[in-house]
């Protein structure tokens, strides 16, 4: 029959086809194309980009000049940028530690009791982080503005103060106010990554330690927190990169100067300023990698903890 075929074929003048192989694998690579080019010209070139200015004395508008660490040693002995660094540190912390503990302590509870409404209290618990950090700078602004805004206004109302108080003057007060925002906005996403963490624990845990006898408090010490210390490792790495970027608070609630006394000069800030108030950019530029050197110890710092304790 093969054959008969075959010299049909010939006869009606037509060659036979080769069996082809189609090769799917290099479809793959042609879909990973886009986001190689937006990769390639929106993140690469401006990190290499970035790195080359510097090491250059750049203001914006003529050639760049090499320096070499020229501007790396003058990181390295400015005191306005390790107070940038101590003041977006100590907001971090001020505003992590509540900010963690409340989405444990509410994430444990909707785990082990059945809240009435919980879907609707975790909704609203999330509805700040969907708010701009530059709307509410320009919102808190407004209520701690002197001498007519709304805190002022009911102290003076309730006699509690003789007269209207300028808030953002004072620093200690202005930087625990951006650490409660900051809690205020992230409590709830926290919250809810927490939750994903704690259902992931298979209740024969919490059967076993009933059982036993153990109460909540000690089955929270002893199981729940144990068991989300990679969940928490991610929690604070994500988050210290995130209070190391602040930026948009500070920079409304003071104009873009940091005032009171340099106390809300950021690092983000005072990289900002430097490139773009001065034209220093090649000394913005090393600021930049300044805070990713940071970033990078403290990264290292976490995991290497992390790393022994599995371990011993």
């Amino acid at each position: 029959m093969e054959v008969a075929r075959q010299a049909e074929r010939t006869v009606l003048g037509r060659t036979p086809k080769k069996n082809k192989r189609i090769d799917k694998n290099r479809y793959g690579y042609y879909f990973l194309v886009p986001f190689a080019v937006i990769f390639i010209v929106f993140n690469l070139y401006p990190i290499l980009y970035t790195f080359y200015l510097s090491m250059t004395s750049y203001d914006g508008l003529n050639k760049p000049e090499f320096v070499g660490l020229a501007n790396y040693v003058t990181l390295a002995r400015d005191p306005l940028f390790y107070q940038a660094f101590y003041n977006t540190v100590k907001i971090w912390i001020v505003g992590f530690i509540p900010q963690i503990t409340m989405a444990l302590i509410i994430a444990y509870t909707f785990t082990i009791a059945k809240v009435k409404g919980a879907a609707l209290f975790k909704a609203v618990y999330y509805v700040p982080n969907l708010v701009t950090a530059a709307t509410i700078g320009v919102l808190f602004s407004a209520i701690l503005g002197f001498p007519n805004g709304l805190l002022n206004q009911l102290l003076l109302q309730w006699n509690l103060i003789d007269g209207p108080m300028n808030f953002l003057t004072m620093p200690h007060f202005t930087q625990n106010t951006i650490a409660a925002i900051n809690w205020w906005m992230w409590f709830g996403n926290n919250m809810l990554i927490c939750l994903a963490g704690m259902s992931a624990i298979s209740n024969d845990y919490y059967e076993a330690a009933k059982i036993d006898g153990a109460n909540l408090a000690k089955i929270f010490t002893s199981i729940t927190l144990p068991l989300m210390k990679p969940i928490l490792l991610y929690l604070m790495l994500t988050s210290f990169i995130g209070g190391l970027q602040l930026f948009d608070l500070a920079q409304v609630m003071t104009d873009g100067m940091g005032a009171p006394n340099n106390a809300l000069n950021t690092l983000v800030l005072y990289l900002y300023n430097q490139g773009f108030v001065f034209n220093n950019f090649g000394y913005s530029s090393a600021i930049a990698y300044g805070m990713f050197m940071i970033i990078l110890v403290f990264s290292c710092i976490l995991f290497l903890l992390s790393y022994r304790k599995k371990v011993r």
